[in-house]
């Protein structure tokens, strides 16, 4: 009867042990600021940020937004307002981004862009490139290697050699597969990269070399998201 009592005390603490090691786990976030060059390829440093879209310094940002729904990055389901890159980024732009896609001067359709010169003082970025998503309700993680390959391609077409990528999917309010959403950005711009050099090669293009992406993540998300980002760069420099 003692040994049961025992072992059944020693499973109890073993439960409760691994109960608040998943519940410190989960709540675990990353200093925000914080930045880790989570590999290369190509060239390219693919760089994860804990930075919202409105306060990354890098020459160009970019950000995805949703075709609009009436308070779409407000409401209950989108990050609180503190953590939401979208809502910093509205108050930067003193509200303009929600009219831009409210008035329905950008609808936000799928890989829908629109380029941006953001008030002097308002961001550290000088340019803002939005990219439309489309239907929340038609989303698939596969349209981000499209979005990934828009947004180095038009980065590049603009001349600058690095710039910031935030994908704004939990600050609209979409429950995401943080690695495979990272995951397949890099995967885009990879490829977006790789046919530029064909160009190049091929003395059809002259464009500048592209350097340093910024890969931006929310505090709960930057391993998860860098765990997503090192396997792209794996599977990228396999082929």
């Amino acid at each position: 009867m003692k040994n049961m009592f025992i072992q059944s005390f020693v499973i109890t603490a073993l439960i409760f042990s691994t109960l608040n090691f998943a519940q410190t786990t989960t709540s675990q976030t990353t200093a925000i600021g914080t930045s880790k060059n989570w590999g290369s390829v190509d060239g390219i440093s693919m760089v994860g940020l804990v930075q919202g879209p409105s306060s990354a310094d890098a020459q160009l940002q970019v950000a995805c937004v949703f075709e609009y729904t009436e308070g779409d990055i407000f409401n209950a389901q989108a990050l609180p307002a503190k953590l939401n890159g979208l809502v910093h980024l509205d108050e930067a732009l003193k509200g303009e981004l929600t009219k831009i896609r409210k008035s329905g001067q950008f609808q936000g359709h799928s890989l829908e862009t629109i380029l941006i010169t953001p008030p002097t003082g308002s961001m550290p970025a000088k340019k803002l490139l939005l990219i439309g998503l489309g239907d929340r309700n038609q989303f698939t993680p596969d349209l981000m290697t499209s979005v990934g390959e828009v947004a180095a391609r038009e980065a590049m077409r603009l001349g600058v050699t690095n710039f910031a990528f935030a994908s704004d999917l939990k600050d609209a309010g979409i429950d995401s597969p943080t690695a495979l959403i990272a995951g397949n950005v890099v995967i885009g711009i990879v490829h977006a990269n790789r046919s530029e050099n064909y160009l190049k090669e091929h003395k059809l293009s002259t464009t500048k070399k592209l350097e340093k992406v910024y890969l931006l993540a929310g505090p709960a998300f930057f391993e998860t998201a860098g765990g997503g980002i090192s396997e792209a760069i794996a599977e990228v420099k396999k082929k």
